[in-house]
C-alpha cells in the first residue's frame, strides 16, 4: 500500500480506537484510493488525507426533556459538520439508544463522498442522539425535539448546515424540529430542514426517494450484464421507508421484494410485497411503533423466522437495507452459495470489509456501495432546498424524473471513475474515487486550514 495512505489509516486506528464503525469506513474507502494517491503526490505535502478524515468540527450537548409523568430525563444530542468543502453540510439525523461518537463520524464521513456524487453543492454532515422515540408518546418526542433543537438551531441554515431525518426521525420528528427552530429563529427558514411535511415546504417522493433511486441504480447495473429487472427477486432488509420506497419501485417495474427484516426476525413472502394493500402495511408498521415485522407474517400469511437474518434465502438481488453492519462473514457465504449475482447495498455501510472483500472476490457477483445506491435521498433533499429557495413546488414527475437522472450520473461515474485507474468494472472502487476527487479538488483549491 502507498506510504501516505498507511500511515494515515493507522492514524485513524490509533486515534479512534474505540469507534470501529468509523476505522472501517476510513479504511475501506482509504484503500480504494491508492491509484489516484500514487498520481496526485501534491497530495501528500498538504496532507489531504490527513483532513479529510477529520470532521471540520464536532460539538456535544445535553438535551433535557420531560415524560408524560412529570419525570425529567436527559439524553445527549451530537452534530458532527464533517466536509462542507463543496457546500453546507448535508446529512440526518439519527434518534437510536445506539448513538454514539463513532456512529455520528462514520456517517458523516460516508455522507461527504455521497454528497459529493450527486453532483450537487452539498458538504457532508450527521447527527443525532441516544435518546430512543420507541414507546415514547407523541408528547414525549415533541418535548425531546424542542430540546434538541434548542441547542442545535444555532449552528445550522440553509447555507451553513442542513440536517434531515435517519432512523428513529421521520416526518412527525422533522415537524416538531422546525417548530421550535422557527420559533426560535423568528423565521421562517423552512430550507433549514429537508423531509419536511408537503404543507410546509417538502419535497413530493421524498420519503420513498432513498428506495427509488436504489432500484434506478439497480436498473444501470442490470442493464451492464444484458438484463431487465422485470421477474426479479429482491431480498432486504427492515421495512422503513428505504425499504417501503424499493417495495413500490420494484413492484412498479415487474419485480418483487420477497424479504422483510425486523429486530424480531425476518419474514418470507413468495409472492412479493407488491400489492397495494402489502406495501401500504409497511407504513401502518412503521407508525405503529411495535417495531416487529411478525405482524406482516400474521396479517398476510407468510412465514416467519425469529430471531434470524433473511441473508440465507436465495434470491436474484440483495439488498440489504436496514442497518450497518447488518451482513457478516457467515451471512456473506451463504449469499455466494446461493449463486447471487447482485449485491445491492442500500443502507450505510450494512456489509462488514471482510465480507464485501469476500463478495467482491467471488466470480460473477457484482457488488454496489451504499454510498452511491443510497444518495438518491439526500439528492431529492437537495431537490427539496432548491425549491424552498425558490419558493416553488414540483410535481411528482418533476422530482422522479431529476432523481432518476441523478443516479443515471452516479452510476456512469462511478464506472468511468474505476475504468480511468485501470480497476475494471469495480463499482465500489469506482464510487469512492468519484466521491473523493470532487472533494478533493475543492479542497485543494481552498487552500489548507
Amino acid at each position: 500500500m502507498n506510504a501516505y495512505l498507511a500511515r494515515v489509516i493507522e492514524n485513524v486506528k490509533a486515534k479512534h480506537a474505540d469507534e470501529p464503525e468509523f476505522i472501517q469506513t476510513v479504511e475501506e474507502v482509504l484503500t480504494s484510493l491508492e491509484p489516484v494517491i500514487e498520481k496526485h503526490p501534491e497530495y501528500e505535502k498538504v496532507d489531504l488525507l490527513g483532513r479529510m478524515v477529520e470532521p471540520e468540527r464536532m460539538f456535544t450537548f445535553r438535551v433535557c426533556w420531560m415524560a408524560d409523568d412529570g419525570t425529567w430525563h436527559t439524553n445527549t444530542g451530537w452534530r458532527c459538520q464533517f466536509n462542507g468543502a463543496i457546500g453546507p453540510y448535508k446529512g440526518g439525523l439519527r434518534f437510536q439508544k445506539n448513538v454514539y461518537p463513532g456512529i455520528i463520524k462514520f456517517l458523516g464521513f460516508e455522507q461527504t463522498f455521497k454528497n459529493s456524487l450527486t453532483g450537487l453543492p452539498i458538504g457532508g454532515g450527521k447527527g443525532g442522539s441516544d435518546f430512543d422515540p420507541a414507546g415514547k408518546s407523541d408528547a414525549e418526542i415533541m418535548r425531546f425535539c424542542q430540546s434538541y433543537m434548542q441547542a442545535l438551531y444555532r449552528y445550522i441554515g440553509p447555507d451553513v448546515d442542513v440536517p434531515a431525518g435517519d432512523m428513529g426521525v421521520g416526518a412527525r420528528e422533522i415537524g416538531y424540529l422546525y417548530g421550535e427552530y422557527r420559533r426560535l429563529k423568528g423565521s421562517f427558514e423552512n430550507g433549514v430542514l429537508t423531509g419536511k411535511g408537503f404543507s410546509y415546504g417538502g419535497s413530493l417522493i421524498r420519503p420513498e426517494a432513498t428506495g427509488f433511486g436504489a432500484v434506478y441504480y439497480l436498473e444501470n447495473v442490470l442493464k451492464h450484464e444484458g438484463e431487465s429487472i422485470q421477474g426479479k427477486t429482491i431480498g432486504c432488509a427492515g421495512f422503513g421507508n428505504v425499504t417501503w420506497g424499493i417495495c413500490k419501485k420494484a413492484a412498479e417495474l415487474g419485480a418483487k421484494v420477497v424479504t422483510l427484516s425486523g429486530p424480531d426476525g425476518y419474514i418470507y413472502d413468495p409472492d412479493g410485497v407488491t400489492t397495494a394493500e402489502k406495501i401500504d402495511y409497511l407504513v401502518e408498521m412503521r407508525n405503529s411503533g411495535r417495531n416487529r415485522v411478525q405482524d406482516y407474517a400474521d396479517k398476510f400469511g407468510v412465514k416467519f423466522f425469529p430471531k434470524e437474518k433473511p441473508w440465507g434465502v436465495k434470491v436474484d438481488v440483495v439488498m440489504p437495507s436496514a442497518m450497518q453492519n447488518d451482513v457478516h462473514m457467515e451471512q456473506a457465504k451463504q449469499i455466494a452459495a446461493n449463486g447471487v449475482k447482485y449485491y445491492i447495498e442500500v443502507a450505510n455501510m450494512p456489509t462488514t470489509n471482510d465480507a464485501l472483500k469476500f463478495l467482491m472476490e467471488q466470480p460473477g457477483v457484482i457488488v454496489a456501495p451504499s454510498k452511491a445506491v443510497n444518495a438518491g435521498g439526500v439528492a431529492t433533499s437537495a431537490l427539496e432546498m432548491a425549491q424552498n429557495s425558490e419558493r416553488l413546488v414540483w410535481t411528482e414527475e418533476e422530482v422522479d424524473k431529476q432523481l432518476r437522472q441523478i443516479m443515471d450520473t452516479i452510476y456512469t461515474m462511478s464506472v468511468e471513475a474505476a475504468e480511468k485507474y485501470g480497476l475494471g468494472y469495480n463499482l465500489v472502487a469506482g464510487a469512492n474515487i468519484a466521491g473523493f476527487q470532487r472533494v478533493a479538488d475543492a479542497m485543494m483549491a481552498q487552500g489548507v486550514f
